[in-house]
């Protein structure tokens, strides 16, 4: 297996990338051991969803040092398809965001030591792509430990341990900022990691331990397995305080014969204690289920007698910097122009395919609106079409037609995007030109469109966080950034008018960070308001939220827990039905309705079948209008 590994920068001897890209799919195939393995290139952010792997695209004449860039992110995600069990990761995945990102970089860390230890080429195309993600990130000079992701230096450390290969040089200021702090509390349990490289469970809970000494212990959570065992204890416990109780009636009852009334109590009391015993292994087995679907996610408590929602710690630090702004307020008219060419032209080749998914939807919708005749009635509007019958037959009676309504109500449908600044290119272009052309569809289809946008209007804080800082950075202050909330398209303005606003998506600068729950619950009161009988609220956001103003002084998973709480207000609580789409991230652990698709160019198929799919659950009745006299003149 041929690989490619000189940082020399010079260019390839061959222009055309084509044999590039089938000798990378062959060696990820053979690496990850699937044949059936697909792989396809593109210029959104790389990833993985089951058998399905996307590449950067290569450019028209790559150097060598891409060439070996490329070649590493592909020996990474080959690796993990190989030697990553998901099952065995979820289970010990631990709760808070802090300690989570630090098991998911050392994992990451052990499947790629195997490959350095088992092939030189391979180690060395890792390298190369580690440099080019440090790189990219920033981190080669960061000074300070607020500036370097702790996980990023437990990950390069682990790698060091095992391999014994030097963190890349644009890793290493990370590394060094975290090094003596992160040696001082687990140097022993680095050996441990390495002693464990080829069993995950094990490498897993010596994970685990690390992140103990780490200071993290309160973000770890219920290990699944942990729980399983203390389980399986008490099951063990219950049968032998069973087997005893049983040995104590034996000897009570074998000196005398019970008496029938004593035996049909006993046996009620038998039948009673079964009972309790399946019903208490019913919701062990239940609690099982719940954790094996959403491993190390907070649990809510249940609220069976209260009709009242689960409350919430969130808060905001203050409010009043906080912007609901329409987006023509944001810049000029002609620089909304400029924005909305530049969109046009970016995304012209998929204008044909959105416009026919959406003139698909078209035509769904309006053949659940579109009106039918009931034929051969007594009574009703006189049906022409059918007066030959009494001239070919003089005893043949009138007949009679109905109109039928359709039970189509009417709505609403807010399109949520997310403006934070991981959407910056494709991603955010293509939600854009999607959320235009269903807007479109739909206000031909008389369903009223509203398009939001949500982001923060600084990096890191903004004058929430300032005032927190005057005020001596109180304990458990929440929220510390401020909200920018915006209103692309209102749901009564035209589309016409609207248009160009879709292009300030575009403008550099406006992607920031993302607060997914507000932002949900300010979508969520918007349509609340709203007259229509059906409302719909579809998100669309490429990952979890995050604002590392808030998330470095609040709890880790903080705006987490607040998104989920207002997600399971509006599924239980609520007339609005809500569904997700995530690009790259997997947003079905936070909605009970939602997909995830690879790559943004699947946003125009996903989001036109989810809107169908909602339509199609509500079946078409047909009222019969009231009956009409029969000799009412009515001719139709």
């Amino acid at each position: 297996m041929a690989r490619i590994g000189d940082n020399s920068g010079n260019k390839a001897s061959i222009a055309d990338v084509e044999p590039l890209k089938t000798s990378v799919a062959s060696c990820m195939r053979a690496i990850a051991q699937d044949a059936e393995l697909e792989i396809s290139y593109g210029k959104d952010k790389p990833g993985i969803a089951g058998q399905r792997v996307r590449l950067p695209e290569p450019g028209k004449n790559p150097s060598k040092t891409e060439i070996a860039v490329t070649r590493g992110l592909s020996d990474s995600m080959a690796l993990r398809l190989a030697k990553h069990d998901s099952s065995v990761h979820a289970d010990h995945l631990p709760a808070g965001d802090n300690a989570r990102a630090v098991f998911n970089a050392a994992e990451q860390a052990r499947v790629e030591a195997i490959g350095c230890m088992a092939m030189d080429g391979m180690a060395e195309n890792l390298d190369h792509m580690l440099e080019d993600r440090f790189m990219r990130a920033g981190l080669e000079d960061v000074t300070s430990r607020e500036e370097a992701p702790l996980g990023d230096a437990v990950a390069m450390m682990v790698r060091e341990k095992i391999t014994g290969r030097a963190p890349p040089k644009s890793a290493q200021a990370v590394v060094d900022v975290w090094r003596d702090w992160i040696e001082e509390r687990a140097e022993d349990s680095f050996e441990n990691l390495g002693e464990r490289l080829e069993d995950q469970e094990a490498f897993a809970r010596a994970t685990r331990d690390l992140i103990a000494q780490l200071e993290m212990a309160d973000e770890l959570g219920q290990d699944s397995n942990d729980q399983d065992n203390e389980e399986n204890q008490d099951d063990d416990q219950n049968q032998e305080q069973q087997e005893d109780m049983e040995r104590e009636s034996e000897e009570a009852t074998g000196s005398e014969e019970a008496s029938p009334d004593d035996q049909d109590a006993s046996g009620e009391e038998q039948e009673t204690g079964e009972m309790e015993a399946s019903e208490s292994t019913g919701e062990e087995m239940l609690d099982d289920d719940e954790a094996a679907e959403s491993p190390g996610e907070a649990q809510r408590p249940d609220f069976p007698l209260s009709n009242l929602p689960p409350t919430s710690d969130y808060k905001a630090y203050q409010t009043s910097d906080d912007e609901e702004i329409k987006a023509e307020e944001l810049c000029d008219d002609a620089e909304l122009e400029r924005l909305r060419s530049f969109l046009d032209k970016q995304l012209a080749h998929l204008q044909g395919v959105v416009g026919r998914l959406a003139n698909r939807l078209q035509r769904r919708l309006m053949a659940q609106q579109n009106r039918g005749w009931d034929f051969d009635l007594e009574e009703g509007y006189l049906d022409s079409a059918r007066l030959t019958r009494i001239v070919t037959d003089s005893t043949a009676p009138l007949s009679f037609k109905m109109e039928r309504d359709t039970d189509f109500r009417d709505t609403v449908v807010t399109l949520l995007l997310d403006n934070s600044g991981s959407m910056r290119g494709r991603p955010i272009t293509v939600a854009a030109t999607c959320a235009d052309i269903l807007a479109r569809t739909l206000e031909r289809c008389g369903v009223k469109v509203e398009i939001l946008g949500f982001t923060t209007k600084a990096w890191k804080g903004g004058q929430a966080r300032e005032a927190w800082l005057k005020a001596g950075k109180p304990a458990n202050p929440g929220r510390l950034n401020d909200l920018r909330h915006i209103i692309y398209k209102g749901a009564d303005a035209p589309w016409r008018r609207a248009r160009k606003n879709l292009g300030l998506m575009m403008r550099e600068g406006l992607l920031k960070e993302n607060i997914d729950g507000e932002a949900l619950d300010w979508a969520h009161q918007r349509l609340l308001t709203r007259p229509e009988q059906r409302k719909i609220l579809m998100m669309i956001s490429d990952g979890a939220p995050v604002d590392d103003s808030t998330l470095s002084v609040n709890p880790g998973n903080y705006l987490e827990r607040h998104l989920r709480h207002i997600i399971e207000e509006i599924e239980n609580s609520s007339p609005v039905e809500l569904l997700a789409i995530g690009i790259g991230h997997d947003v079905t652990r936070y909605y009970k309705r939602a997909v995830t698709i690879v790559d943004a160019e699947e946003l125009a198929g996903a989001m036109t079948e989810q809107l169908a799919s909602l339509f199609d659950e509500q079946p078409v009745t047909r009222k019969r209008r009231p009956k009409r006299r029969r000799a009412s003149g009515m001719i139709g």
